[in-house]
């Protein structure tokens, strides 16, 4: 899988970021058997630029953490296998990622790949709506999280 990692300003660059991000991804490309022709974008940005973002596409006038745009959106089945190179553009506020990890009580790595996770997720079909569907795209997180180690405070392996 190619993911490519950009960033709404450079001085938001940081390495950590991006291994956690294809380490997030790659995971996620093995277990969904997405081929090494798919293509993922991520931006990380703070929160007015995800604000103006939501606003736009959402009509919700505040920061969000994660949103996902998925390039076969309305199509039945999402992911169309393998040879689908451009899955679409998961884009993340590190200021919320930042205050959301503090408000759990985890560590911003762990909420880093929890919303890179989510996004993709998204961006594969998998939505909250329902709490059927939110249950459902909760366990499919957590198995992803666990397998790499980012686990919640208190949790073991």
């Amino acid at each position: 899988m190619n993911v490519r990692i950009t960033y709404e300003k450079d001085e938001l660059q940081r390495d950590t970021y991006e291994e956690i991000i294809e380490r997030v991804c790659n995971e996620g490309a093995l277990i969904y058997g997405l081929g090494p022709n798919a293509e993922l974008s991520v931006v990380l940005c703070g929160n007015d630029y995800i604000r103006g973002l939501n606003k736009k596409y959402r009509n919700t006038d505040s920061p969000t953490d994660v949103l996902s745009f998925a390039l076969n959106e309305g199509e039945e089945d999402g992911y169309d296998g393998p040879d689908t190179a451009l899955l679409g553009d998961i884009v993340i506020s590190l200021d919320k990622a930042a205050g959301q990890a503090e408000e759990y009580g985890h560590t911003f790595e762990r909420e880093l790949a929890y919303l890179t996770v989510h996004g993709m997720l998204h961006i594969l079909g998998y939505d909250h709506m329902t709490e059927e569907d939110k249950a459902e795209m909760r366990r499919e997180e957590e198995f992803i999280l666990r397998r790499l180690g980012y686990v919640r405070k208190g949790e073991s392996l």
